[in-house]
């Protein structure tokens, strides 16, 4: 991640909550429009490209592979709706994952600043990744609206999915990004992860075509629970499973607490490591 076009904060920088905060949201936005700089269309990008994927998607598995992601989809529209509404969750994964190995050391010049909370870069990336899955979400919406004139009102459940996730991905965030300065192959390591998280999860299947042997590989998978549970509130019009909600975000309360835990033990060490 670059970070280099904001500005050192002054040696008097405060460690308040407010002032993390405010330095939490310059960051992230310096990170998002950093994506698009000197290109012509700018954060246009943003809402273009999942446009594209989405049509690219529709076309090579619902209209050359003749793909379903359920038996009661018939039409290459409903495929799409169901396989971007997948891509979407393991997107998020994908891009914490990988830009978090490289992140502290990416940024050493924070590392030296005594007052700076390094704590904050780690959510640099989950704000970024939740600002380009919010725009996916709009066009998941109005792809629905197009395709079956009408949106579900279980959209309203949106973030109650997304929100246990983005907790979960912050903790793991913070463990990979402090990991990746002892350990600089993890890299590689979390570029596997992605590509494997894409066929273990059902991106391209239901989780119910999966033989009983193989389930618990997706039990264990925890962007099971959101992609599902994405389709259900958006495009089924369905409530979204709250007992499996609740168990999923104190897990992820748990990952959370365990990343941060983790993180600010180790960053007394990145100085030295870096």
């Amino acid at each position: 991640m670059s970070t280099s076009g904001v500005s050192a904060p002054p040696s008097s920088f405060s460690p308040s909550l407010a002032a993390r905060l405010r330095l939490l949201g310059l960051l992230a936005w310096r990170d998002i429009t950093s994506r698009y700089r000197g290109s012509m269309m700018g954060l246009v990008w943003s809402f273009v490209t999942p446009v594209l994927l989405l049509g690219v998607y529709t076309v090579v598995f619902s209209g050359i592979f003749r793909a379903r992601v359920s038996a009661g989809s018939g039409s290459a529209a409903d495929f799409a709706l169901q396989l971007f509404a997948g891509l979407i969750v393991h997107g998020l994964a994908a891009e914490v994952l990988s830009r978090a190995p490289g992140l502290i050391a990416g940024n050493t010049g924070y590392v030296k600043k005594v007052m700076f909370p390094l704590e904050i870069l780690p959510l640099v990336l989950i704000l970024s990744a939740v600002f380009h899955g919010i725009i996916s979400v709009v066009i998941l919406m109005i792809f629905q609206l197009f395709v079956h004139q009408h949106i579900a009102p279980t959209i309203i459940f949106v973030p109650l999915v997304l929100l246990p996730y983005m907790i979960f991905l912050a903790g793991i965030s913070w463990l990979v990004s402090a990991a990746g300065v002892f350990i600089r192959d993890i890299s590689q390591i979390t570029g596997f992860v992605i590509t494997l998280l894409l066929f273990l999860s059902p991106v391209f299947y239901p989780a119910s075509t999966l033989p009983e042997q193989w389930q618990f590989v997706l039990i264990l998978n925890p962007l099971t629970i959101v992609i599902e549970q994405m389709r259900a509130v958006v495009l089924y019009g369905e409530l979204p499973h709250f007992l499996a909600l609740f168990v999923f975000t104190l897990i992820s309360l748990l990952v959370f607490w365990a990343g941060l835990f983790s993180f600010s033990k180790l960053k007394r060490e990145f100085a030295d490591v870096l």
